[in-house]
């Protein structure tokens, strides 16, 4: 009878039966393995707790000190790359500056002219009409 819901399985199929199997073991073993690590971190933990505790006044300023020179390392890299960012940056600005910097001069020399000449014709301009104003004067 298939009912509301379809056909009715009998059962799991060989494929997830075969699966289950396969992984069953595997996973026993990883938890057996798991296991031993914890009992092996336990037992030497409380083998080395003692010597921790007698050579603390040794250890803790030896772990500070290598704690504040690979500080010191990180940090003086990170200053020397900075650094070296920061020159690059200036040398490619002043390489694209030196790069456009012929068509600015370019530019700025017929400015130049323009303007000198443009001066010129009006200085002449103004002398001529001193002079007219020098002869009406007379």
């Amino acid at each position: 009878m298939h009912g509301l819901r379809g056909p009715q399985q009998q059962g799991p199929s060989a494929s997830k039966v075969l699966a289950v199997l396969t992984v069953l073991p595997v996973g026993g073993g990883l938890l057996a393995l798991a296991g031993i690590t914890l009992v092996g971190t336990l037992i030497g933990l409380t083998v080395t707790a003692p010597l921790f505790i007698l050579f603390s006044p040794v250890l803790v300023p030896a772990a500070l000190l290598i704690g504040f020179a690979a500080t010191s390392f990180l940090a003086s890299g990170a200053l020397g790359l900075t650094g070296f960012r920061s020159l690059s940056w200036v040398a490619s600005y002043v390489q694209e500056a030196t790069r456009t910097m012929p068509e600015s001069l370019d530019q700025a020399k017929r400015r130049m002219q323009d303007m000198a000449g443009y001066v010129g014709q009006r200085t002449k301009e103004v002398g001529q009409e001193i002079q007219r104003k020098a002869h009406e004067g007379k």
